[in-house]
């Protein structure tokens, strides 16, 4: 059965998705939210040997097993058959710096070679056109085959026999073949040389990131890739970080709850900016922010959308596939997304929070400066105007609206980073300006979102329930964890919304239903509340569980079944990964207790 045990290829243009057995089950090409050449993620007819899959599939084969080359985004795995035979497989996308910028090209190199026997091997390479619905046309030459869609041709090029390559022909793996799959554009190397070319210096090139990076004493192998995956989750060119590289993948079985996550949320994308930022990649930040200016100055009146596309697209419009049947058949398969169109107000403080640390870094190569400032004061302008009207809130309810507390508090966050900015750059009128208004709205808050009857915040103003956005509020600074209302809070977000070593964003009834798998993200956010009120070793205990629920190669999705601890929603999730570097970095040891 289809499950997400998948790995994660890519190079901040694109990505792929590898199952166990070495099958290439999602890639859209050239970028994130392209049509995908390989979809079988998302199609299960016929055992997933349909179109949009790209095996290298040994013969009789019995188990397998994966892994990441050490401190690299390179995939390793290895299969084994039933007569002793075995094979290891190399996936990769090329990322290096070349001529004084980055080589990022939409390529995936695979090499397979024998490790024990005389093992038989099948190429299989399907790539898809038009969400499955169509192959693309085929023609080929001596050393290679080329693909030709309506968009996109993509060639590959190998030392493989090319007769088998297209008859799908089982033959003895006798010695290393590389296949090289990219632009419609003759390699300018053998296929051997190439391939090693490519790989040396994509693993010296994630080596070297890593190297760079803080990490905390303790969990550093799950700091490390989850590290890596989110910086493969960023598209380059423009500075956007996608939520996640797959659509549809359902939250829960057969409940409809499937999304498009190919798109940049900029709350989703705060959080990577600020988790990345502790382990002292601030590059990420930097070229983030590049898209967010961009986006600031095109706004209208100020106002921001919840969801961008990766090249700034405004407009996501939502449509249904029926080409694909959907995760293991769940549909509906979405190409868009419809939260494009809400109110979302928390979006203004995550603009702010994100840019923040631009304005004090002095590492940066573009320190934030006065012109900066003054297009975040927009966006300032429209917290403080909406920091009491309804709104869809952080969880994009659909079909009705409240004065989410959680996107108030983003408000008032706006503005008192926008006061510290301002005294920072010596400004003093301006962050008055804003400080005034920041106690304003935390007034409002503290008064509107508090029950006095069931003596907590609330998840919104005069409301009764409690969601895990609640958890944030001492996390950008409302009130100190040790304030008694934040305690009481999160003594009853814990009684309503634990389950197990897991937490739900809410329980109460939503647009498709009641919920019924945990949200990773607010178990995360659940551990460091627990830290923040010293209860530690509860908080070591929800985290060990957490890391349970990953993958096999250490990645999450968006959900976990609290029973099963299976995974279920978008994949990889990056609000997910960031969740495993914040609260390790808060929980670990610090290294003068070996040092």
């Amino acid at each position: 059965m289809t499950d997400l045990n998948l790995g994660v290829i890519g190079n901040c243009s694109f990505g792929a998705l590898v199952d166990r057995v070495g099958r290439i089950v999602w890639a859209c090409m050239p970028r994130f939210d392209s049509d995908p050449v390989f979809c079988a993620l998302l199609d299960q007819r016929n055992e997933g040997a349909g179109r949009g899959v790209y095996a290298l599939a040994l013969e009789d084969q019995v188990r397998s097993e994966q892994e990441y080359l050490k401190n690299t985004a390179i995939l390793i795995t290895r299969l084994y058959d039933d007569n002793g035979a075995a094979i290891e497989i190399t996936d990769f996308a090329p990322r290096f710096h070349q001529h004084g910028r980055s080589y990022r090209p939409t390529m995936i190199v695979r090499t397979v070679r024998p490790i024990a026997g005389l093992p038989r091997i099948r190429v299989v390479l399907r790539p898809a056109v038009d969400y499955g619905s169509a192959r693309p046309v085929t023609t080929h030459g001596s050393n290679h085959v080329r693909y030709v869609g309506a968009d996109l041709t993509l060639r590959l090029t190998t030392d493989a026999p090319i007769a088998y390559v297209l008859d799908e022909t089982p033959f003895l793996l006798e010695e290393s073949l590389g296949f090289i799959l990219g632009p419609d554009e003759t390699f300018p190397r053998t296929v051997s040389d190439g391939c090693r070319w490519l790989f040396e210096n994509t693993a010296a090139y994630w080596r070297e990131w890593v190297r760079l990076m803080t990490v905390p004493l303790e969990w550093q192998d799950a700091v490390i890739r989850a590290a890596i995956t989110l910086k493969l989750s960023s598209f380059e060119e423009t500075g956007a970080i996608v939520a996640a590289m797959t659509t549809s993948i359902p939250e829960v079985a057969n409940s409809g709850r499937n999304w498009d996550y190919r798109y940049c949320w900029l709350r989703d994308a705060f959080f990577v900016v600020r988790a990345l930022n502790r382990l002292g990649v601030v590059s990420m930040m930097e070229n983030y922010l590049r898209y967010v200016l961009n986006i600031l100055v095109t706004s209208h009146d100020g106002h921001l959308q919840p969801v961008y596309g990766i090249a700034l697209e405004s407009r996501l419009t939502e449509r249904e596939i029926t080409s694909l049947p959907g995760y293991r058949g769940m549909g509906p398969v979405r190409v868009g997304n419809q939260a494009f169109e809400h109110l979302q107000h928390d979006v203004y403080g995550h603009v702010i929070l994100a840019a923040t640390q631009a304005f004090f870094d002095e590492r940066l190569l573009r320190p934030a400066g006065i012109d900066d400032f003054h297009r975040l004061e927009r966006a300032g302008d429209r917290a403080y105007e909406l920091h009491d009207q309804p709104d869809a809130g952080m969880w994009e309810l659909r079909t009705r609206s409240h004065v989410h507390t959680s996107s108030s508090v983003m408000c008032w966050a706006a503005l008192d980073r926008l006061s510290k900015i301002a005294g920072h750059m010596g400004l003093q009128e301006r962050a008055s300006h804003w400080k005034e208004r920041a106690k304003t709205v935390r007034r409002t808050i503290l008064h509107k979102a508090w029950n006095e009857d069931r003596q907590s915040f609330v998840e919104s103003f005069g409301g009764d329930g409690v969601d895990g956005g609640l958890l944030l509020i001492s996390d950008v600074g409302l009130l100190t964890p040790t304030d008694e209302r934040f305690k009481a809070t999160v003594a009853l977000v814990e009684q309503e919304l634990r389950r197990g070593n897991h937490l739900m964003r809410y329980v109460v009834e939503d647009d498709c239903g009641r919920p019924q798998n945990a949200f990773n993200i607010c178990t995360f956010w659940y551990i460091d509340a627990l830290v923040a009120l010293e209860r530690v070793d509860e908080a070591r205990e929800v985290f060990e569980g957490m890391l349970l629920a990953r993958n096999h190669l250490g990645l999450l999705s968006e959900d976990t079944d609290p029973d099963t601890r299976e995974a279920w929603g978008n994949f990889p999730q990056t609000y997910s990964l960031v969740g495993i570097i914040n609260s390790a970095m808060s929980l670990s040891k610090g290294w003068e207790s070996v040092l």
